[in-house]
């Protein structure tokens, strides 16, 4: 392991034993997270692949609800595996697997096997050190015509920045933009970088798009909790909102973009 995916995996062992509670005390992420599913059902799947699963919260959830499916992920942090299987074990579900790597690792943790569905939830592709590396490894692992459903932390998150610059915090509001990111917290690091719509299609450029989706346009984002809070009886309004302007070309203006890419049948292996 590099020392960047080092870095990562601190961060994330740190994090693993507050994530449930935290997530499950904020209605944003439980909104966003349903809508992400909802994307993953349009499409059928035998086969699935999750990159960072944190807690297990999705993979337990598609082993539930696709009990006939096969269902494995991935995670960079062993804090992380040792949650998710003890999830696993209390549910006594057999068609799920946590393994622990990089997305680097699948060819070894995974020799000549291909999946229908591969997804990530909530930007874990913000943290890999090649985007363009990590895609080849994604693509390699998708059967021809399967799908990859991918979310992102936005480069443009443009609400965001003119949140930050009324709060006068100039550095904060344009974070996003340089080459290193660095993550949500305020006071702990996390490598990691931000994309834009164009630099992720240009990752993927091998792929159909069947899909994308903008979230947190209007809609403030999950770690403004205040606001949210202001604002609670205006959610669904806001959140209706976004996704009418999901049918405009400021869908990428948002918190968090998401591409259902497609692999074609005649791109090489």
């Amino acid at each position: 392991m590099t020392a960047f995916y080092e870095e990562v995996e601190n961060y994330y062992d740190s994090d693993a034993h507050d994530f449930d509670r935290r997530y499950w005390n904020n209605k944003t992420l439980q909104l966003i997270r349903q809508d992400f599913r909802e994307q993953l059902k349009r499409f059928r799947f035998t086969h699935m692949l999750e990159i960072g699963y944190g807690t297990g919260l999705d993979m337990i959830h598609f082993a539930k609800t696709h009990p006939d499916a096969n269902i494995a992920g991935i995670d960079i942090a062993a804090n992380m595996q040792q949650i998710t299987e003890a999830k696993i074990r209390q549910e006594g579900l057999e068609n799920v697997v946590a393994l622990k790597g990089g997305v680097e690792d699948l060819p070894k943790l995974f020799p000549g096997h291909k999946f229908d569905m591969i997804y990530v939830y909530f930007g874990a592709l913000n943290t890999v050190e090649d985007l363009s590396l990590a895609a080849k490894v994604l693509i390699r692992m998708t059967k021809p015509g399967g799908i990859m459903i991918l979310s992102f932390v936005n480069k443009y998150y443009v609400a965001g920045m003119l949140i930050e610059l009324l709060k006068l915090r100039p550095k904060a509001a344009f974070s996003r933009l340089r080459k290193v990111w660095g993550g949500y917290s305020p006071t702990v690091y996390l490598p990691s970088r931000c994309y834009s719509p164009k630099e992720i299609r240009h990752a993927f450029g091998s792929c159909n798009i069947l899909l994308k989706k903008g979230y947190c346009i209007f809609h403030p984002a999950w770690y403004y909790h205040g606001l949210n809070s202001l604002l609670r009886r205006f959610s669904r309004l806001l959140w209706k909102i976004d996704m009418f302007i999901n049918k405009t070309p400021m869908w990428s203006l948002g918190e968090y973009t998401l591409f259902a890419f497609q692999r074609p049948d005649d791109i090489s292996q």
